[in-house]
């Protein structure tokens, strides 16, 4: 933990008059709870850490105000305005030149770039580095559930979208981001890898191909769960509700987290996400019946056709 993270949140508690703080951590970063927890008791305050999983700023421990002041949120920016709640960044620097992996598969004329919340501080580096190698890049500001320049979410890419390029260059790991970004877009995408300094061309064919087939294998269920999720950033009832109204054989079901074990228990015959996107397209072999996107579920019920297939997000 940097000395300049405890001392500006010290700073922004004392502001707010805050004696007793919670602490939550996705988690990534929740080994780091006991060095904030024990540097804001020196700091002369009481402190609490949240348990419970946590999987992004959509996913706020709020309960946990009951007993505190404040809830600090560490490792993301906000998605909605939630006044007390401070969210503290928590960056990952990598070396600039890493970006050299990526430039041969680059082919213009202009490329976006988009990077995860813990790459943004350093968009203007890459800009400016990428421009000295002779590429015209594109940076979209941020807005939304999106605020820094260039940051996308995995429910969120409208900041690849506004850069109107037709070719994206994503930072980060994983090839969730950069599939959802081809699917949003229709761009282009490289996807580098920072930290494995690998870089690679993505398209989003493969999870097209899997998405209709859970589809095909939906259509003979005799019941439908319209899973709505009870968390803060995720909850999208009045979605919900179109799309119950699109079968006499789906029902609303809200839940505070989507497990294989909850939907088995439950017993529906297909179930339809709109809780976090992610959850369709990463975690669909673990569950025990087809669990369908929002748009997806449109195409079951025919009132949207395959060729405009859109990946879901929460915008």
């Amino acid at each position: 933990m940097l000395s300049s993270d405890i001392s500006d949140l010290t700073r922004q508690l004392k502001e707010r008059g805050a004696q007793r703080v919670a602490l939550q951590f996705p988690a990534g970063l929740k080994r780091k709870a006991a060095g904030y927890a024990a540097a804001l008791r020196n700091a002369g305050f009481d402190v609490i850490v949240s348990g419970d999983p946590c999987y992004g700023a959509c996913d706020l421990s709020l309960g946990l105000l009951r007993d505190a002041d404040v809830l600090v949120h560490v490792g993301h920016a906000p998605v909605d305005n939630q006044p007390d709640v401070i969210f503290l960044p928590f960056p990952v620097d990598f070396d600039i030149h890493v970006l050299d992996a990526a430039i041969p598969l680059l082919k213009g004329p202009v490329t976006g770039l988009v990077t995860t919340i813990q790459h943004t501080h350093l968009i203007p580096a890459m800009e400016n580095y990428l421009r000295t190698k002779g590429i015209d890049v594109r940076v979209a500001e941020g807005s939304g559930r999106t605020p820094h320049r260039g940051q996308v979410l995995g429910c969120c890419f409208t900041t690849a979208r506004e850069t109107g390029a037709g070719e994206i260059l994503f930072i980060g790991t994983g090839i969730f981001h950069p599939i959802g970004i081809a699917l949003s877009t229709g761009a282009r995408v490289i996807a580098l890898d920072p930290l494995a300094e690998t870089a690679e061309l993505v398209t989003g064919e493969t999870l097209m191909r899997r998405r209709f087939a859970v589809i095909e294998k939906a259509r003979g269920a005799k019941s439908i769960g319209i899973l709505v999720s009870t968390k803060t950033g995720q909850r999208r009832m009045e979605l919900a509700r179109q799309l119950a109204a699109l079968s006499p054989d789906a029902v609303i079901v809200p839940l505070q987290e989507v497990t294989p074990d909850e939907l088995l228990d439950l017993g529906f015959g297909c179930y339809v996400n709109t809780a976090c996107p992610r959850l369709a397209y990463d975690d669909q072999i673990r569950f025990p019946a087809p669990v369908l996107s929002p748009q997806e579920f449109e195409i079951f019920c025919g009132v949207r056709t395959w060729d405009n297939y859109e990946i879901d997000e929460i915008l």
